[in-house]
């Protein structure tokens, strides 16, 4: 098997395996991959406004007003009106997404960081040097 091919099974063993996980993650947890990473925007930017949101999903307004209003009827979400303009209104998580069972939503990533970590400083700074270069050359060409 040449370097290359083989460099391309552990891409693909890593992507089905991330894939795979965060699947299961978000049917143990009933909640779709759009649902999910809104969550995860949110997490990351804990009051949010909802057109932010929406460029960050890619979803029209209606799609974002949609799903917010679905997860706050869940209990996952709060809207918050903003103090200044009471046309704005901020998004808040109404969970943590890491504490159980929520964590295993980003379960996977972190364990990925703790075995790169793991890993002697130099293997995974050449392994980071050779996706960059590898990253570079294809979006080059796209």
């Amino acid at each position: 098997m040449s370097h290359s091919s083989s460099l391309m099974t552990a891409l693909d063993d890593y992507v089905t395996a991330r894939d795979e996980a965060v699947a299961k993650a978000r049917r143990d947890l009933s909640v779709s991959e759009l649902e999910a990473a809104a969550m995860s925007h949110i997490a990351d930017e804990p009051g949010i406004r909802p057109s932010d949101l929406r460029g960050r999903l890619g979803v029209t307004a209606a799609g974002v007003t949609t799903l917010v209003d679905r997860l706050i009827g869940r209990g996952l979400l709060r809207r918050e009106l903003d103090a200044d303009d009471r046309r704005v209104n901020h998004i808040h998580l109404e969970i943590d997404l890491e504490t159980e069972p929520w964590a295993a939503l980003r379960r996977f990533p972190r364990e990925v960081d703790s075995a790169v970590r793991a890993e002697p400083a130099e293997v995974a700074r050449a392994a980071a040097e050779i996706l960059v270069r590898v990253t570079e050359r294809v979006r080059a060409r796209l």
